[in-house]
């Protein structure tokens, strides 16, 4: 284990008091945590989660298996009474699964990564090959009672995702790929699945992962000037373009205690370049002056991406999110927060995705700026406007350009 995951693992069992345990018990709790955290950024106990021992037994019964997740209608279930209590008043099912395996070894097996895979899909059989502790079997147990309602599946068949968690570094190889290809199609066989994924995660994006759980952050705001982006986008839950003035502007980027959430820029390409940028001060000067009402037209405005997303009339909740355009005015209207009111209004774009490569595309394009030279700004203004009108109303002679 490399010494970054391992420095991680060591914050990550003291925080939740794991430090008996041992090492790979201890890393099965580290990755489900990193892992579904992303998913599900409420707060969970991964005791509930992982569904093997305590480590010190020989009993085995894990299927393969080392952590095991069900979102039921964005809810973590984990007892089948959490499940029927959900499912009773719900007009719709919309679920996921989420199973892992955690291995300390710093390469990607493929016999165990195929061994993985048949777990999984003897998980949702009806007649299961592999013996079940009472932990696989009461997951067991909650699969089949879903499966009874597939008339109240949302969309579409419940989505099931696959990980395999190393601390090596995932390089596509052959062998090992082809296990991952195998056990999709074993799953999408079943045809209980609208989707099935398998992701192999090795060290780096460990680390990514467990690092945004400590960037993780909620806010709930009044959004009343908002449209709905349409048609629908794939892998984009929902959209919308709006206008916040200040007050609600706020709660998305300063803490209870008054304080800016600088982890809110974690995926911003351009940190914080001062109030002495010139840009930055242009913003400062315009928030002082008789313009501010203009602020609203004159900002390109902020992008925020959230992985949740709840919304109540015109009431927001987002979970887990991250501001990937808009660092320099965050910042600045942090900073002259006290001399602003509703007269002051932001430009917002809200996202809310889980899909990484669609975060990555809308962090590349509204972080991707041509440059603009003074003299262009210059050519905008009305002097040189009506000098151009001005020789445009004079014939050039014949052969006068052939002379200059």
């Amino acid at each position: 284990m490399d010494k970054i995951t391992e420095s991680l693992l060591n914050e990550f069992s003291e925080e939740y008091q794991l430090t008996l345990l041992s090492v790979s018990k201890r890393f099965e709790h580290f990755a489900s945590h990193a892992v579904i955290k992303r998913e599900h950024p409420e707060t969970f106990d991964t005791a509930e989660l992982v569904v093997g021992d305590d480590g010190n037994s020989k009993d085995g019964g894990d299927t393969g298996l080392d952590a095991v997740a069900i979102l039921v209608n964005g809810t973590l279930v984990t007892d089948i009474d959490d499940f029927k209590e959900i499912n009773s008043s719900a007009g719709h099912l919309d679920i996921v699964f989420m199973l892992l395996q955690a291995e300390t070894t710093s390469g990607f097996d493929s016999a165990k990564i195929g061994t993985f895979g048949f777990g999984c899909r003897d998980l949702f059989s009806e007649s299961p090959k592999l013996k079940r502790n009472t932990k696989v079997a009461a997951i067991a147990e909650i699969v089949q009672e879903i499966y009874k309602y597939g008339s109240k599946f949302k969309k579409a068949n419940p989505v099931c995702r696959l990980y395999y968690v190393t601390t090596g570094k995932w390089t596509g190889e052959q062998v090992p790929e082809a296990r991952i290809t195998a056990a999709k199609a074993d799953l999408s066989a079943t045809g209980l699945f609208s989707i099935v994924e398998f992701e192999p995660i090795g060290a780096d994006r460990l680390q990514e992962l467990y690092r945004r759980t400590k960037n993780s952050v909620s806010s709930e705001f009044n959004f009343l000037s908002q449209v709905t982006v349409k048609p629908e986008i794939p892998n984009v839950e929902e959209a919308y373009f709006g206008f916040l003035p200040w007050t609600e502007f706020k709660k998305i980027i300063i803490d209870d205690s008054g304080n800016l959430m600088v982890r809110l820029f974690f995926d911003n390409v351009r940190d914080w370049q001062g109030e002495q940028n010139k840009v930055n001060g242009e913003i400062k000067d315009t928030l002082h002056s008789q313009q501010k009402n203009l602020f609203v037209l004159m900002n390109n405005g902020v992008t925020v991406i959230a992985r949740d997303l709840k919304r109540t009339g015109d009431k927001f909740r987002i979970e887990e999110y991250q501001i990937v355009n808009g660092c320099q005015t965050s910042n600045v209207l942090y900073g002259q927060r006290a001399d602003l009111d509703d007269s002051v209004v932001i430009p917002i774009r809200l996202i809310a995705t889980k899909d990484e490569e669609v975060t990555r595309s809308i962090i590349k394009a509204t972080n991707r700026q041509t440059p603009v030279d003074e003299e262009q700004f210059f050519a905008s203004q009305e002097f040189p406007k009506s000098l151009e009108l001005f020789f445009g109303a004079y014939p050039v002679p014949h052969g006068a350009c052939q002379r200059l």
